[in-house]
C-alpha cells in the first residue's frame, strides 16, 4: 500500500493543530480528530422536541415547524448506541483536498480552495479514490453531539447563522467553530453517511455500524448550503439528530481507523 491508503504512513504522528491533538493525512492536507469511545442516545429526543415547540411558541421560526415534527419519526425511535474510537476530518473536505485526487475538479458553489467541496458528478469518482471511508450515521451523530443531548451542541436555543462555516482556511475561525471534540463545522454543511437512507432507526444496530443497502445513502447537517438563510427555517439543519435523504450535492467528511497508540 502507498501513503494514500494507509493512514498511518499518511499520518507520520500525533501533532497540534489549532491547539488539540490531530493526526494529518500529509499527502492530501486532511487534519483528523480521535474521537472517543463511548455510549450515547442516538435520535430526536422528546426532550428535543419540546425544545423545538418552545421556539415555535416564543415566535422564533418564520411560519410553522409542523411539517417537520410530522417527519420527526424519521429520527426516532432514540436508542442506544456504543461507538468504538475513531478519526473523523477536522472539516468537511475542501475543494484542494479534494483536488489531491480529482486534479480537475471545479466547485461552483465555493469561494475558494480552502472552501467546502460540494459534490455531485465528481462525488462517485472521489468515493472510489478515497482511501477513508465514509462515517456511519451513528459516527456522525455522535461526533456532532460530542457529549451533549441538546438540539445542536450548542444548547436547546435556535442556532445562528454565526454558527455556519464553509471555509477552513483561517485555522483560528475554524478553531472557534469547535465542539468539545475538536471537530468544526458539524451541521453547517450536508454531509454524506455510509448508511442507506431508511426512515427511521426501528431495528437499527446499537453498535454503530452503517445500514447498507440498494438506494441514495442518508445526509446529515446541512444549514450553510441554503446561506444566506431566507426565512424558511434552514437553522433546522444543524440539529444534531436531523437526517434525510441524499438528493443533489453533498459535502464529505471522511473518517479512519484509531491510529495505533
Amino acid at each position: 500500500m502507498d501513503d494514500d491508503h494507509d493512514l498511518v504512513p499518511g499520518c507520520p504522528g500525533e501533532e497540534i493543530v489549532a491547539g488539540r491533538p490531530a493526526w494529518r493525512h500529509t499527502p492530501s492536507g486532511i487534519v483528523f480528530r480521535k474521537v472517543p469511545a463511548g455510549s450515547f442516545r442516538m435520535g430526536l429526543s422528546d426532550t428535543e422536541l419540546d425544545a423545538l415547540r418552545a421556539i415555535e411558541r416564543s415566535g422564533g421560526v418564520e411560519d410553522t415547524l409542523e411539517p417537520f415534527l410530522a417527519r420527526a419519526e424519521d429520527a426516532q425511535p432514540v436508542r442506544e448506541v456504543w461507538v468504538e474510537p475513531f478519526l473523523i476530518a477536522w472539516h468537511p473536505l475542501t475543494v484542494a483536498q479534494v483536488q489531491h485526487w480529482l486534479p480537475d475538479y471545479e466547485d461552483e458553489y465555493a469561494d475558494a480552495d480552502t472552501g467546502t467541496a460540494r459534490l455531485e458528478d465528481d462525488l462517485e469518482d472521489l468515493l472510489d479514490l478515497l482511501p477513508f471511508r465514509l462515517p456511519s450515521e451513528a459516527q456522525w451523530e455522535y461526533a456532532a453531539r460530542a457529549g451533549t443531548t441538546t438540539l445542536t451542541f450548542r444548547g436547546d436555543g435556535k442556532p445562528g447563522e454565526d454558527q455556519l462555516l464553509d471555509d477552513f482556511g483561517d485555522e483560528t475561525r475554524t478553531a472557534a467553530g469547535e465542539n468539545a471534540f475538536g471537530l468544526a463545522a458539524m451541521g453547517s454543511e450536508n454531509e454524506l453517511c455510509a448508511d442507506t437512507w431508511i426512515p427511521g432507526f426501528a431495528g437499527a444496530p446499537a453498535d454503530a455500524l452503517p445500514r447498507t443497502g440498494k438506494g441514495p445513502r442518508t445526509t446529515r447537517g446541512g444549514a450553510a448550503d441554503v446561506y444566506p438563510w431566507q426565512g424558511c427555517d434552514e437553522w433546522l439543519l444543524l440539529l444534531s439528530a436531523m437526517r434525510y435523504e441524499h438528493a443533489q450535492f453533498t459535502a464529505v467528511r471522511p473518517v479512519a481507523p484509531q491510529p495505533p497508540s
